[in-house]
């Protein structure tokens, strides 16, 4: 029950709308703001040194010369945490796209504590804004701007000298907020740079959240045995182990100690281990994310001499690697391509298209697929799909599964199985990527047959969109695409994919009843780590006539390390240096009762579906 209201009476009411409606007395010419006392760091005039140091959303170094604009820049300070500068986001955006043209560059400084690439990245697409986003790493570039709040901002002219520092407006306090500011102190100083005059109000005072100094190291080193082998095991070890895609190994205290300057490095960046999904929205059984905290801990192991502890504290050793190449463990068969595809040593290669030599008389179930390829370097990813092939165009039946970077094979669960339907043909689209000298790579497929009862057919929503058209500099371009569930559905993950151009990525799902989810936000999208995201089994379920709506941007402009050509137009296409927008949903029909029995030897079912086809 909800507790008892106590309203106001009838004529404090009228009262209250009386005072509302009068006319506002006509004020007075504002004084100007009270200057704050002189802040340390950069005085007023100087120019800022070129060697601050950020860290962009893509986990890459950048200067201070990669966030100017032509005429201004307004380095906006904030954290992820501080009510204050996220109640001010869409007041920077509106001011970032007015002044734009007239060449001023907007970029956010994130300098909290927990403040990583992601974090920042999150916050960034949240508030729908365009202009880059970094995060400066202890704070260092605060301190030497002159910066102790957030959201305070340091404003530079053409050749970086400090013209402005202080609050967006007053508008928003510590105590509450006004209707209207009574002096926009950010824009006014950005106009007066622009006309090339003195600031007339070049600091005001700012009552924001105040930035956090870096945590003192731990009084204690940590340990390998108690405190960084737990968390290694469970986050690294699985891409740091043999027969998997990290570099070198991690599965003991020897392997970790002569890594360690390299782990410290990545791990208080949040580079490593990769993980692209917003902590705000879903849960994903897949997820090898650290905590700040933990981040921390490994960080101080590694740069306070990595102390091993002692041994008999340490996890178990892991259990002996299954015996061959397969991580679905022994395929029930091999399908390799016909031949070797020669990769030359430098350049863009285009994709390549493989027809297995398979020949598929009869539906196929399968529960494990793996895209297998002889030297793994040179592919960057490849996908599979059933096709059938035909005078008037190929089709593609079923997409069936991919080989990308931090992912794993296909694994189904119990019961489920996908069905590569007779009379296609299995083709193997593959990415390869040059390294300095000539290569040669001959891709293999394994199929591993169903065991068991086969209730449930594996489905993948494909939601994409092909019309694509990119403008030359656009720095956030937004792409919907939408698909409707044809049955209830139990969803089993996600899936994204995009090209070089890709910054982000959102899938809603739309109820029939009208109620909306956010089920997984990629603020900081990485074509080199192509992950998808597994929910626990039976959790994500959607009735029938939901609408999977996924939205994207795409970074074209010189901002993007990665972007070919920020001069050009970009449209749909399969190449790399073109762009794609595609959002994979792996779903089973939550009515389906198949019943299916497979036979081991052929992986033929006995007797035939008759399950609902999509």
């Amino acid at each position: 029950m909800l507790p008892a209201r106590r309203f106001a009476s009838p004529a404090l009411l009228a009262a209250l709308f009386a005072c509302a409606a009068s006319p506002r007395p006509a004020r007075a010419q504002e004084p100007a703001p009270a200057q704050p006392p002189p802040a340390a760091g950069l005085a007023l005039g100087a120019a800022a040194p070129d060697d601050l140091a950020f860290t962009c959303t893509r986990y890459l170094p950048r200067r201070l010369a990669d966030l100017c604009g032509a005429k201004a820049t307004a380095l906006v300070f904030v954290t992820s945490e501080c009510p204050l500068a996220r109640r001010y986001l869409g007041r920077l955006d509106e001011l970032e796209r007015a002044l734009r043209a007239r060449g001023v560059a907007f970029a956010i400084v994130a300098v909290g504590p927990q403040d990583d690439p992601l974090r920042v990245a999150d916050l960034q697409v949240g508030a729908g804004l365009a202009c880059p986003a970094v995060v400066d790493p202890g704070a260092a570039a605060a301190r030497a701007l002159g910066v102790g709040r957030t959201p305070e901002v340091v404003v530079l002219d053409g050749a970086r000298r400090l013209r402005y520092r202080g609050r967006i407006d007053d508008q928003h306090r510590l105590g509450g907020s006004r209707p209207a500011p009574t002096r926009e102190d950010l824009r006014e100083a950005l106009e007066d740079v622009l006309a090339g005059r003195e600031v007339r109000v070049p600091t005001t005072p700012v009552d924001g959240c105040l930035i956090a100094p870096p945590a003192p190291p731990p009084a204690t080193t940590p340990t390998w045995a108690e405190h960084v082998a737990p968390l290694v095991r469970r986050s690294c070890v699985p891409c740091h182990r043999p027969g998997a895609e990290g570099p070198f190994f991690l599965v003991d205290y020897d392997d970790a100690t002569a890594h360690a300057p390299t782990i410290a490095e990545v791990v208080e960046q949040g580079r490593m281990p990769p993980w692209f999904a917003s902590p705000e929205h879903g849960r994903f059984t897949n997820a090898r994310a650290l905590t700040t905290e933990e981040r921390a801990t490994i960080v101080a192991w590694a740069r306070g001499g990595a102390p091993r502890g002692d041994p008999a504290k340490e996890p178990p050793p892991l259990p002996d690697e299954p015996v061959g190449r397969w991580r679905i463990g022994e395929p029930d068969l091999v399908v390799a391509a016909p031949s070797h595809f020669e990769v030359p040593k430098e350049g863009w290669v285009d994709y390549q298209y493989i027809v297995l030599p398979l020949t598929i008389a009869e539906d196929l179930w399968v529960e494990a697929i793996e895209i297998l390829p002889e030297n793994p370097r040179v592919v960057h990813h490849a996908n599979l799909a059933a096709v059938s092939l035909g005078p008037d165009g190929n089709r593609v039946q079923q997409f069936l599964t991919g080989r990308v970077p931090g992912g794993g094979p296909l694994l189904l669960e119990p019961g489920v199985a996908a069905r590569i339907p007779a009379g296609s043909v299995l083709v193997v689209q593959a990415h390869y990527v040059t390294t300095g000298r000539p290569e040669r790579d001959r891709i293999a497929v394994g199929l591993r047959w169903a065991r068991g009862p086969v209730r449930k057919q594996m489905h993948v929503l494909i939601v994409d969109q092909g019309r694509l058209e990119i403008p030359p500099g656009e720095a956030a371009h937004r792409v919907v695409a939408r698909k409707r569930l044809p049955a209830d559905a139990v969803g089993m993950g996600l899936f994204s994919h995009m090209h070089l151009r890709g910054r982000d990525m959102t899938f809603r799902a739309r109820r029939p009843d009208g109620a909306v989810e956010t089920l997984l936000r990629i603020p900081n999208y990485s074509f080199d780590w192509q992950l998808g995201y597994v929910w626990p089994e039976g959790a994500m379920r959607l009735p029938k006539g939901t609408t999977i709506e996924v939205e994207g941007h795409f970074d074209n402009s010189r901002w993007n390390p990665y972007n070919p050509d920020p001069a050009r137009t970009i449209r749909w296409g399969e190449q790399s240096e073109d762009e794609m927008f595609m959002g994979f949903l792996y779903w089973v029909d939550a009515d389906e009762r198949l019943d299916l029995r497979v036979d081991p030897a052929t992986g033929r079912a006995r007797p035939a579906p008759r399950g609902r086809q999509f």
